[in-house]
């Protein structure tokens, strides 16, 4: 499905057009679930729970982006355009790109501060949109 927004960011070279795959989009939202399941095992350690939490948010906004016919290799590009693919108002996608800098830190610079409620936070987005995707793909 072709949307207009995202036509410009694939003319802008922000996105790339490609043709829906429906075997990758639920291989990608099996991992967001298994994910996901493991942001919740207590016994991980808080980075690595923070990290699963993310990817699995991450995993699923792919999907969505994916479901429509468009790829990018930007992570934080894939939470904006949940404006477009799932109607999510900014100030949701925004906790979502909040994440995506704390990860930043913590891969690039290696500093990661989180504590649990930021984890159940990203948890019940991560939950929310998984369940929102799985919708769009029935």
């Amino acid at each position: 499905m072709s949307l207009p927004a995202l036509d410009n960011l694939v003319r802008v070279g922000q996105l790339k057009a490609e043709p829906r795959n429906e075997a990758e989009a639920r291989r990608m939202l099996a991992m967001a679930r298994t994910r996901l399941e493991d942001a919740r095992l207590t016994k991980l350690s808080i980075e690595g729970r923070f990290t699963s939490a993310y990817n699995a948010a991450h995993a699923a906004a792919l999907t969505a982006l994916r479901w429509h016919g468009y790829r990018s290799e930007n992570r934080y590009t894939v939470f904006q355009c949940l404006t477009h693919t799932l109607n999510w108002p900014a100030p949701r996608w925004r906790v979502l790109d909040a994440a995506h800098q704390k990860r930043n830190l913590a891969e690039y610079e290696g500093f990661l501060e989180v504590d649990e409620s930021t984890i159940t936070e990203l948890c019940d987005l991560a939950d929310t949109l998984i369940a929102e995707v799985s919708k769009m793909l029935e």
